[in-house]
């Protein structure tokens, strides 16, 4: 670790000790729109000289080709092997030099470029970044070579059994959607993908007017906007809005899937469909999940089937709602022999939220949890700029964290008891198992049963 690096560390790590974070009211966002067409969002913090810039770009996994999954994730690797003239090792080494950090990387949402720095280095770090993103090198040996470490990376993935297990319960609930696959890819659509197919990507999705650009750190407005449009002004144009797919649906019934392992513990997803982050529903719904399964020890579900019951070390609940309607989960992991167990307890816990209003204690533990962290997701510059793409991307407003609070607050029993009967529905689930099922013996009629009775 060189000097700069050192310094870097250090006053990250001081952030840290000092329990740094803007508070709400401190937070203030300028928004501009460069002539490229890109929105720019500005926080000025001048606490201390380090900047954060990141970049959205339409160009998430949601746009990759029929039969190419794993293609925007393979660009989103690619581009920084090198920009310009420089190779990756030569270009490493120049971010090395100054201490800073360059990424860029895919979800399913979209790509995001970004760089951390010392605010001495500013300038030059995001002239690497500028070079990344209008130039990258995307030479075939380099694509090749990394094409295969993640066949490689999946490969190894495929051995885990919730990774098994995520990737069959996305195919099942989503299909050919824009949702139906792993970012990543299998190891057959990234094995047949080839160099000329990353740069077709990048030249089609990697485009300046699509895009929304968060700096964050020890920077003025101005002079960030005009060091943007002079360093960032390509690629030009913009990417055309993708049309929202047809909202998942799970037809009647318990459709349970099984993949056969031998494995110790079985890994199972249990799910219904989602919503989009934009839907209102989603505050309501985040407290209603905390009090089932998305509070960790406080949630019933941990308390029930692992604490009293003893039948499962992790068991959690999650909403993933994006920029089109995700997926609501419930994962667990049990003994192959419990499983049967495990589940009746979470159908059982499910017809409780919805047939009964939960408890004031309970509502009011949510409440207070879910305002009081809310601080600890902008505790850094980088938090802070993927929040404010955040708000961007989804249409929050820029007064948000200010607003959240009141989101949350005003969320009552008859409200969390109203989003468990909408979005659970025991009647109408997928569930994917990875099991030794001559253990586990799972039974979809057992199952079937089982929702009916709650």
């Amino acid at each position: 670790m060189n000097l700069r690096r050192t310094a870097l560390a250090i006053f990250a790590a001081m952030l840290v000790v000092a329990g740094w974070a803007p508070a709400s009211h401190a937070l203030e966002i300028k928004r501009v729109t460069l002539s490229n067409g890109a929105i720019l969002l500005v926080s000025e913090q001048h606490q201390l000289p380090m900047v954060t810039v990141a970049i959205a770009l339409d160009a998430g996994s949601r746009r990759d080709p029929q039969g190419k999954a794993g293609l925007a994730s393979l660009t989103a690797r690619c581009v920084t092997l090198g920009a310009g003239s420089l190779t990756a090792d030569q270009f490493n080494q120049k971010v090395d030099f100054m201490g800073s950090s360059v990424a860029v990387a895919a979800s399913e949402d979209f790509a995001e470029a970004s760089f951390t720095s010392l605010k001495q280095y500013e300038s030059d770090t995001m002239a690497l970044l500028a070079e990344v993103i209008q130039h990258p090198a995307l030479r075939d040996g380099d694509i090749v070579h990394k094409q295969a470490e993640v066949v490689a990376a999946i490969k190894a993935a495929e051995q885990q059994p919730g990774y098994v297990a995520g990737i069959a319960f996305r195919k099942q609930m989503f299909g050919d959607q824009p949702y139906g696959h792993s970012p990543d890819g299998t190891t057959e659509t990234v094995g047949k993908l080839t160099p000329q197919d990353v740069r077709d990507f990048y030249r089609r999705f990697y485009k300046m007017g699509s895009a929304v650009i968060a700096v964050v750190g020890d920077v003025d407005t101005a002079q960030i906007k005009a060091a943007l449009e002079k360093d960032l002004a390509e690629p030009a144009g913009s990417v055309p809005a993708q049309a929202a797919p047809p909202p998942p649906t799970v037809p009647d019934g318990v459709h349970l899937s099984i993949i056969n392992r031998n494995v110790a513990q079985a890994n199972l997803i249990m799910g219904f469909p989602g919503m989009q982050r934009s839907n209102p529903d989603y505050y309501r719904f985040q407290v209603m999940n905390y009090i089932l399964g998305g509070g960790g020890f406080a949630s019933r579900l941990m308390q029930v089937v692992r604490s009293k019951a003893g039948l499962a070390y992790s068991i959690a609940s999650g909403n993933d709602a994006g920029l089109f309607a995700g997926s609501i989960r419930i994962t667990l992991q049990t003994k192959n022999q419990s499983a049967n167990e495990a589940m009746k307890l979470i159908f059982q816990q499910i017809a409780e939220m919805r047939n009964k209003p939960v408890s004031e204690a309970e509502l009011a533990s949510a409440r207070k949890f879910l305002i009081g962290s809310f601080p600890l997701k902008i505790d850094r510059q980088s938090a802070i700029a993927d929040y404010m793409l955040e708000i961007q991307l989804y249409g929050l407003g820029l007064d948000y964290i200010d607003r959240y609070p009141a989101y949350v607050s005003g969320v009552d029993q008859q409200q969390v008891q109203a989003m468990a009967r909408k979005y659970l529905h025991p009647d109408a689930m997928l569930i994917v198992a990875v099991a030794n099922q001559e253990k586990a013996a799972i039974n979809t009629q057992t199952l079937q049963e089982e929702a009916k009775h709650n």
